[in-house]
């Protein structure tokens, strides 16, 4: 809980450092955190599972759900299985999204539903990172095995400054397709179309019920910048917590940041905890 409140934190990394392609600095992307991070990693530079969970007590998060990424050419391979001990160690606080990256996954329905069985309970899309368009027809079999299963879609939507990453990607309207083809499947915009695409990202999630806003990697100071052409009321209940840590200095913080943004205290609820339960289908914080 913070200040009273239950918190999810749908977007965090806990990648593994020998995995990891890009030199830490640039993962981390300058922010101070290298005391915290000398905490939470061993010796061989893996997340130690208790001290990640004793972390996530100590900035009020409930729920925080753990980002797989099979991404070689860019940040490498963070991969469910490296996951698992760290959900393990808390699985009512620490759960798993998944990803395929159809470069690598064959058949990717096939890799859904194993990772499904590994606990995942959502399924990333990358494109920018993978090098394919989210209405790309070899990712449609992962969409098929996601709406089956009743779980929702996170997609990257927005810009990356890693070497490697193709940004012509990030583009959000292709969605589109995805929506008209999948009439049940609910998708979550991480990054909520940062760089070009705010307005396209806020026009989905304002034109569909299926569609989220996912906050991650968003400086809270200037999000009513980035929506400033949206309704703001309505787009605030379209809207998700994540963090993109460790990009951030701080999950309180942040959250503290975010909920002075929104317009009443029922919003407030329901962009901090209340959608990402409803959308991740996760058990309401206590």
């Amino acid at each position: 809980m913070l200040d009273g409140l239950p918190l999810i934190d749908v977007h965090l990394h806990t990648a593994s450092k020998p995995t990891l392609k890009l030199p830490w600095e640039t993962w981390v992307q300058g922010f101070p955190v290298r005391d915290l991070m000398d905490r939470l990693y061993d010796a061989d530079g893996t997340v130690i599972p208790a001290v990640f969970d004793d972390y996530l007590v100590s900035e009020g998060v409930d729920t925080g759900l753990l980002m797989c990424e099979y991404s070689p050419k860019v940040t490498g391979t963070q991969a469910i299985e490296d996951m698992l001990p760290i959900a393990a160690a808390a699985p009512e606080r620490i759960k798993i999204i998944g990803n395929v990256n159809p470069h690598l996954h064959y058949p990717v329905d096939e890799e859904v539903r194993r990772q499904l069985t590994l606990g995942a309970v959502a399924l990333k899309i990358h494109p920018v990172h993978a090098g394919v368009a989210a209405n790309d027809r070899m990712l449609y079999p992962a969409y098929e095995a996601c709406q089956a299963a009743g779980i929702p879609v996170v997609v990257h939507c927005g810009t990356s400054t890693f070497p490697g990453a193709a940004n012509t990607y990030g583009d959000p309207v292709v969605l589109d397709d995805v929506l008209r083809d999948f009439r049940s499947l609910t998708l979550v915009l991480a990054h909520g179309g940062r760089g070009w695409w705010y307005d396209a990202a806020a026009f989905l999630a304002l034109s569909n019920d299926r569609v989220w806003i996912e906050l991650s990697g968003l400086p809270p100071a200037r999000l009513r910048d980035y929506y400033a052409r949206q309704n703001w009321n309505r787009l605030t209940k379209r809207m998700i917590f994540g963090t993109d840590w460790p990009g951030i200095p701080g999950i309180a913080a942040n959250a503290r940041a975010v909920a002075r943004l929104m317009p009443d205290d029922d919003t407030v609820a329901a962009v901090l905890a209340g959608n990402a339960s409803r959308v991740y289908n996760l058990k309401a914080a206590a």
